[in-house]
């Protein structure tokens, strides 16, 4: 099992208790409100009119003119990719998120991780998570699209892009450039399993293919539409958001932390010894998110609410 956030199980079972923050993962604690839905998106098999209905709430919401297809959650979309074509030399701008060389190994690829995007030209396929995850390294769109036609293909992955549409490709898909979005992170609905990639026709095709007839489930088409739709809901989350990372920004200061890098829905710092502050912060049963190849890097997503905020708080300012 590779290294994820999200493994609250696991700190269950070290330290007790059941009260848990999972601060560990970047999902939107303040997930978007599901209303009552009605009984045939539970009792029937998805019909293409339910996920063409869908994709068209994407494609405005993410304002892309690029054909596009729903996939259980982005995760999906990494471990097809790469036995879309046949395997030749991929590079991988890293440190990332450890799924996408993962997968690339899994399907026969020779993978390199590079740690500039510049060292990413000549690779057959090349991988880009941006903003990336955990540092929240941003490249500038006119520059991924340059990259583009250096490479084979070129994977951009913008799981962490809701709130920061400026730096997004995705009106820009084609068929050397593939763009992911994950739906369940920014709309806190991570367990519905949604998430979208935006290519050329004939890629989209070969992956609806590769995935098969019903990779979304009913409940998760009629929700995902209704919220991409929903940009009120949108907007105003991310003002918030953008308000509380500059709280968790102070609130680690104080500790005497330093940032290293982050989004809207994530923050990580530099610490004097990140497993000794996980361990501090698990002992008030918020769980956070710690690094293999980073002693000193930890990583927090946002409170839900004022009170996950206050404990938080007294977490850091040891006040337990």
């Amino acid at each position: 099992m590779r290294d994820h956030g999200g493994n609250s199980d696991a700190a269950r079972a070290q330290y007790g208790g059941e009260d848990w923050i999972d601060l560990s993962t970047g999902i939107n604690r303040q997930p978007w409100p599901v209303p009552d839905l009605p009984a045939h998106v539970w009792t029937d098999l998805p019909t293409a009119t339910a996920k063409a209905a869908l994709l068209d709430a994407a494609a405005a919401a993410f304002g892309t003119p690029a054909p596009g297809v729903a996939l259980a959650g982005a995760q999906q979309a990494i471990q097809l990719i790469p036995r879309l074509w046949a395997p030749g030399r991929a590079r991988v701008l890293g440190p990332t998120y450890n799924e996408h060389a993962a997968a690339l190994r899994a399907a026969g690829w020779q993978v390199e991780e590079v740690s500039t995007l510049g060292a990413l030209a000549g690779a057959d396929l090349a991988v880009v998570v941006n903003p990336n995850n955990p540092d929240g390294q941003r490249h500038p769109a006119a520059r991924l699209r340059a990259l583009s036609l250096q490479v084979g293909r070129l994977v951009v992955d913008e799981s962490f892009a809701d709130a920061s549409p400026a730096a997004s490709v995705t009106a820009k898909a084609s068929r050397r450039m593939l763009v992911l979005r994950s739906f369940g992170k920014f709309y806190g609905l991570a367990g519905l399993r949604l998430g979208f990639v935006f290519a050329d026709a004939a890629t989209v095709a070969a992956l609806s293919e590769m995935a098969g007839p019903w990779p979304v489930s009913g409940p998760a088409l009629e929700i995902g539409r209704r919220a991409l739709l929903d940009r009120n809901w949108a907007m105003a989350t991310a003002l918030r958001l953008g308000a509380e990372t500059m709280r968790m920004d102070a609130l680690a200061a104080r500790a005497g932390w330093r940032l290293v890098g982050g989004t809207a829905l994530f923050r990580t710092y530099a610490t004097p010894d990140a497993a000794a502050a996980q361990d501090h912060l698990a002992r008030a049963r918020i769980w956070s998110r710690v690094f293999p190849y980073a002693a000193d890097w930890l990583r927090l997503g946002l409170p839900g609410n004022e009170s996950e905020w206050m404990r938080l708080e007294k977490a850091l300012t040891n006040e337990l």
